[in-house]
């Protein structure tokens, strides 16, 4: 199991950096709980490295999150314990349902909060079991506090190493992926009007863009915990990454208009199109400080170089060439708006400017996985239950490390799809790690008898699993390799061990993570094409909602949940091709919902009983169905069938009779937008007057 990426494994100077930060972090926290004769000092080592990270940043706000969340597990296990002590199987259930729920909460908070929910319903099982497991020896009291004291000093010294000694801060790395971004949209926007690859592959590029902005979004909350770059610009930064996707949502539909004028074969105008791509480069990419009226402003030229554009194709192809002028408009606008914001993030200036329309919202702006989040209670809930069951039933000394372990499991990888898969390496290399522990207590510790020759012989196990955690395949192996050896040697000022303890306490954490395996395949588990299966269904039912929406901040928030959501799917590692289609053609369709919303615009604008409104009317009904049996049937043909097809001509045929040129051209770009874009197919025959 993962034998050729062990076998390639070269940590860089960095990772050793990093390794070595880390090391003295723990051996830190290990000489402070042995000096105060803290009651279990391998909770302190143990946390330095399950927080470890390469960023100070990330390090800070982890450190504040698992001290919160401690603290939390420990006031409800205080609270706790006293009354349900005596009536095991009340608290069972009660710790059960408690831990579930915490976890259910934390599924639908996609920030490093997060972390806060996960760990106060884990530790709350932890202080418990611990408690329960020296109830002769210690009260509930002392354990809890203990577990406070012990994680404030590994999250205490991790965060004085991480920012002292040669710190990385996440500013740098931020500023670098969003110049990086900037320099992609502007790349695609030049590309995209040379013709120099299909749409398509446009799409593809700027799929994996919302997926990007994702992860931006999520750093940029560490940034409250650092003193580098960028420090307290984090709503900014949120703000800025949610007018880019309505710039990626500006690029979809710019690509699908250039392939419509592919397929007509209008290579004669190549020459009208590079004029325009260089006047708005020109615009888009001036060295002066922006200004808010820049927002405003257009290239000279424009208007013309778009009538000699109209000029150059037949009547029937004009209406392209509009919703082409439109789509480039909404594109200048977006990206300049984009660009002061990110003007103001560089000069310290945390206001957004005033004529930006915010799209910032408490949360709904981004999606939220409430199936997962259930099922992830649920799983966490019955492994809870299962775990304290066995130890309760079998009267095992070291049934309550089965426990504890089978609890962290449950929590710690339920946010990924298929936890399965890294159980399985869990539970393979827990018993590699078991084995390393038992060389270490019986073979190495009774030679050690100072706290130097402790950290001697600790140094090559944490240096080599620390740089593994920097490798993202070798991760989890670094993770159970350092944190599970330390946890299972139980360190102590004055150390002694027992053979057979040690071996009931491997087996024990192995027997909980195995539980910990079987419930999630069962309940929990799901492949990436059944999770991203969901979030399309749930695409399509954002189809149905935007038919009815106001042009206006609501709109603009919905589109930006439906690229967040497109952001999430492009993550998954998908293996039916028809799925990855559809996730593409997710992209292209949440690009052009616009138009959705113009028709519904354009029905307010006509009285009662037109004939015209009513036809609008049903046409939004059918899109309706349309994107309902979608939701309902994922497996259904992308384009439009042929009634709603013909609906749509029905339409086009009445618009062309329109007098109001202004009101029969937009309706007209809808249409062949919505045709095109959201039906995915391909039309002619339009007429439109220019703007």
């Amino acid at each position: 199991m993962l034998f050729q990426p062990l076998l390639a494994f070269r940590p860089s100077r960095l990772d050793l950096i990093f390794a070595c930060k880390t090391f003295v972090a723990a051996m830190l926290a290990l000489f402070i709980s042995f000096e105060l004769n803290l009651v279990n000092p391998m909770w302190s080592i143990g946390t330095v490295l399950i927080i470890a990270s390469p960023y100070s940043g990330m390090v800070s706000s982890k450190c504040v999150y698992r001290l919160l969340g401690t603290i939390a597990g420990a006031l409800v296990a205080v609270l706790l314990m006293p009354y349900l002590l005596n009536t095991p199987w009340i608290f069972t259930l009660v710790l059960a349902l408690w831990v579930g729920f915490a976890l259910y909460v934390s599924l639908l908070d996609r920030t490093p909060r997060s972390y806060v929910f996960m760990l106060a319903g884990y530790s709350t099982v932890l202080i418990i079991f611990n408690a329960i497991a020296s109830i002769e020896t210690y009260s509930i009291f002392d354990i809890a506090l203990a577990r406070v004291l012990e994680i404030s000093v590994g999250v205490i010294s991790s965060a004085v190493v991480s920012a002292s000694f040669f710190p990385v801060h996440l500013g740098a790395v931020i500023r670098q992926r969003v110049n990086k971004a900037l320099n992609d949209l502007e790349n695609v926007f030049e590309n995209l009007l040379n013709g120099e690859e299909t749409p398509e592959r446009y799409a593809q590029i700027l799929s994996v863009m919302t997926r990007d902005t994702a992860d931006i979004h999520t750093l940029t909350v560490h940034l409250t915990y650092e003193k580098g770059e960028l420090k307290g610009m984090t709503k900014p930064l949120q703000e800025m990454l949610h007018q880019m996707s309505l710039v990626v949502a500006n690029l979809v539909a710019l690509s699908q208009r250039i392939r419509q004028l592919q397929q007509m074969q209008q290579e004669s105008i190549a020459l009208e199109l590079q004029q325009i791509k260089q006047r708005v480069l020109l615009l888009i990419k001036q060295e002066q400080p922006l200004r808010e009226d820049d927002l405003q402003q257009y290239p000279s030229g424009f208007d013309t170089d778009f009538d000699a554009l109209m000029a150059a194709v037949t009547p029937e192809q004009q209406v392209v060439v509009a919703a082409l002028k439109m789509d480039i408009r909404h594109f200048m606008a977006n990206i300049m708006a984009v660009k002061l914001i990110w003007q103001c993030i560089q000069q310290g200036n945390k206001e957004i400017p005033a004529s930006i329309t915010t799209l910032t919202t408490d949360y709904p702006s981004l999606h939220r996985d409430y199936g997962v989040a259930v099922r992830g209670g649920v799983s966490a809930t019955l492994i809870t239950l299962i775990v304290t069951a066995a130890w309760i039933l079998s009267g095992w000394k070291a049934g309550y490390m089965m426990a504890q372990m089978g609890v962290i499991t449950a929590c710690i990888l339920t946010a990924l799809d298929n936890p399965v898969p890294v159980l399985r390496i869990f539970i393979v290399w827990s018993l590699i790690s078991a084995g390393l522990g038992f060389i270490y207590a019986f073979g190495i510790f009774p030679y050690v008898t100072d706290f130097w020759q402790l950290a001697l012989v600790l140094c090559p196990l944490i240096l080599i699993a620390v740089s593994m955690m920097a490798n993202p395949i070798l991760m989890p192996v670094g993770m159970v390799l350092g944190i599970n050896t330390m946890m299972g040697l139980n360190l102590h000022n004055r150390y002694s061990i027992d053979t057979v303890a040690y071996l009931d306490s491997s087996i024990a954490m192995i027997l909980g993570v195995i539980t910990s395996l079987i419930v999630i395949d069962l309940v929990r588990a799901m492949s990436p094409d059944t999770s991203a299966s969901r979030i399309l269904a749930l695409h399509y039912r954002a189809l149905r909602q935007a038919i009815y929406l106001a042009y206006g901040t609501d709109f603009k928030v919905h589109l930006r949940s439906m690229l967040d959501r497109v952001g999430i799917m492009n993550s998954k590692a998908v293996q039916a091709p028809t799925l990855k289609i559809a996730i593409q053609n997710a992209l292209i369709e949440s690009s052009a919902i616009v138009d959705l919303v113009r028709l519904q615009e354009l029905m307010l604008q006509l009285p009662e009983g037109d004939p015209l409104k009513q036809q609008l009317n049903l046409l939004q009904q059918n899109l309706d169905e349309y994107f309902r049996t979608h939701e309902n049937h994922l497996g259904q043909a992308a384009s439009f069938n042929p009634a709603l097809q013909q609906q749509m001509d029905v339409l086009q045929t009445q618009a062309n009779e329109i007098q109001d040129l202004h009101f029969r051209q937009r309706l007209l770009i809808s249409l062949n937008n919505i045709r095109a874009s959201i039906g995915h197919v391909h039309t002619t025959g339009q007429t439109a007057s220019h703007e």
